[in-house]
């Protein structure tokens, strides 16, 4: 069965009843997020791939969120965990208002300033608000933040030794009888008994005990198969700025701004999972914290939904060079010699070997985002770092933990930038301009914004053109179709395989991961290479 076959009637305000039928029967874990089973007799809700015994036609209903499941008076299934599943891949491929309300929620913005923050933040009137998502999600805004708070009070609860009334504050609830009261009601449990089945179930699977230290946790991320690893190593360890980022031993650990204070992550991949060490200074800053993780990692992504769009082969793996090679992780040099001959599938002499599972990476952090970026403008990786990391050193506040320190923030930079960049002068000038925007709020940076608004309001910086808007907007609100069609990297990568970057139009929507794979073919071409050419010249030599 395709993913295909389902996809297309999984949207937003439509759920096709045999589709998602199909999947439960099947129990195909991709869909694991993107719907829910309610069952009638047994008044719980399910992921798809929940194994149980599939239940009959008769007693289901398909609702797309958790909370519209728990409004509707179901609890959640103890068996299959399905708040534990990755979140619907949904919330990014669209982009109108319920899905960028739902980036939103996920972030804890209603835990800061309730159901009137969140609609301002949109511009549309709570009444307004409330309509749109409780027709195209079953719930509304107050509905999906209790189930956020459920997931969040869940974690805390299985994987810390905090005290409960500390749970029940740290995951956004009023009061310690609103948080009893949503736990029973949507696990069906106490939260005392909840802990102590957990406990049980960790001494007999011989698993790692919870942290003793409150404001420590260790978390699994999942994410559907499959995952290009390798794709993700490179990226995150070729961007480290030191100070505030660390790539040791396969691991990505740096600290991040939140809510209420800071956070410090470590980050690692793992064979059906990503293992997130988080430290954080308020354990309300959980929830955002590890949305942004996911973020940053595009684990919510639908790969084998964005692989067949793109002609890639289940079960297809290609041979690459090792991006994290010490040796490659720096991109090509504009003044590289033209690519080889197209690398092509050799079944299809037209069409061009992709990676499976390959991620477009978010962000942590808006404003650091754009700040990088423009730093990064016309020089190389390894050279952006670097400048990266002396702000940092410079302006960066100061915290305890096994990273000193944290990406300035916008208004410092606007004050005292100028200081400690380096470069052309316009460039400087354009960065301290796009802080100065950020620290006056006259520029918002969030998911919650329209691509085309966002793009539209970059361009009015200085300094800032289709390049940087562009990038900006496809890591900022996961924006699946973004080409982007003027970087040199991918202007190389898709001479490698043979792309005709003007006719593109196939591959909507998602040219963002379409940009990756070309990014990639370029890297992985240059590597090739450069392995190439010692063992020729030795054998030169040797000659």
């Amino acid at each position: 069965m395709a993913a295909a076959d389902i996809v297309v009637g999984v949207t937003i305000t439509a759920l096709d009843f045999e589709r998602c039928y199909r999947a439960v029967s099947t129990r195909d874990s991709r869909f694991d997020g993107q719907f829910f089973t309610a069952v009638r007799t047994t008044g719980i809700y399910c992921r798809p791939s929940c194994p149980a015994i599939t239940p009959k036609r008769v007693n289901v209903s398909f609702l797309p969120t958790a909370a519209a499941a728990q409004q509707a008076g179901y609890r959640a299934c103890r068996r299959c965990l399905p708040d534990a599943a990755p979140g619907s891949p949904l919330w990014n491929t669209r982009a109108d208002l319920a899905a960028r309300a739902m980036r939103l929620i996920g972030d804890g913005v209603i835990e800061r300033g309730g159901v009137p923050a969140l609609a301002a933040t949109l511009g549309y009137s709570q009444r307004q608000l409330t309509r749109v998502l409780t027709t195209e999600l079953g719930a509304g805004p107050l509905a999906l933040a209790r189930a956020h708070r459920a997931h969040t009070a869940r974690l805390l609860i299985q994987t810390t030794a905090m005290p409960m009334s500390d749970i029940a504050f740290a995951a956004g609830f009023a009061s310690i009888r609103q948080f009893n009261d949503t736990v029973r009601e949507v696990f069906a449990v106490s939260p005392t008994t909840m802990r102590t089945e957990a406990n049980r179930a960790k001494s007999t699977s011989n698993a790692r005990q919870v942290p003793a230290v409150n404001g420590t946790l260790s978390l699994r991320l999942p994410y559907r198969e499959p995952l290009d690893r390798a794709w993700l190593e490179w990226f995150l360890s070729s961007h480290v700025a030191p100070g505030m980022e660390l790539w040791e031993n396969r691991a990505y650990t740096r600290n991040l701004r939140t809510p209420h204070g800071h956070a410090t992550t470590r980050l690692s991949f793992q064979r059906d999972h990503v293992r997130a060490e988080l430290a954080l200074h308020d354990m309300r800053d959980l929830a955002p914290t590890v949305a942004r993780l996911r973020h940053l990692l595009d684990l919510d992504a639908d790969p084998i939904g964005i692989d067949e769009a793109l002609g890639i082969a289940p079960g297809q793996r290609v041979s690459t060079p090792e991006l994290t090679d010490p040796d490659t992780t720096r991109l090509p040099d504009a003044g590289a010699g033209s690519p080889p001959d197209a690398e092509l599938d050799p079944c299809d002499g037209r069409r061009p070997v992709f990676s499976p599972g390959i991620r477009v990476p978010g962000c942590l952090d808006g404003p650091e985002l754009l700040l990088r970026t423009m730093i990064g403008q016309q020089i190389s990786v390894s050279a952006a770092a670097t400048h990266t990391a002396r702000l940092v050193d410079a302006l960066g506040d100061r915290v305890d933990g096994p990273i000193p320190l944290l990406f300035p923030t916008p208004a410092v930079i606007a004050e005292r930038g100028a200081e400690v960049l380096t470069g052309p002068t316009r460039r400087i000038r354009s960065i301290i301009g796009a802080a100065e925007a950020l620290a006056s709020g006259e520029l918002a940076l969030h998911q919650g914004r329209t691509a085309a608004d966002l793009r539209r309001d970059l361009l009015a910086l200085d300094g800032v053109g289709p390049w940087t808007a562009d990038y900006v907007t496809m890591r900022l609100l996961a924006d699946p179709d973004v080409l982007l069609n003027t970087d040199l990297v991918v202007r190389q990568g898709a001479a490698v395989l043979g792309i005709d970057l003007s006719d593109t139009a196939r591959w909507a929507p998602w040219r963002s991961y379409l940009s990756m794979h070309l990014w990639k073919a370029a890297l992985t071409d240059r590597a090739a290479r450069a392995k190439t050419k010692p063992a020729s010249s030795k054998a030169s030599a040797e000659a």
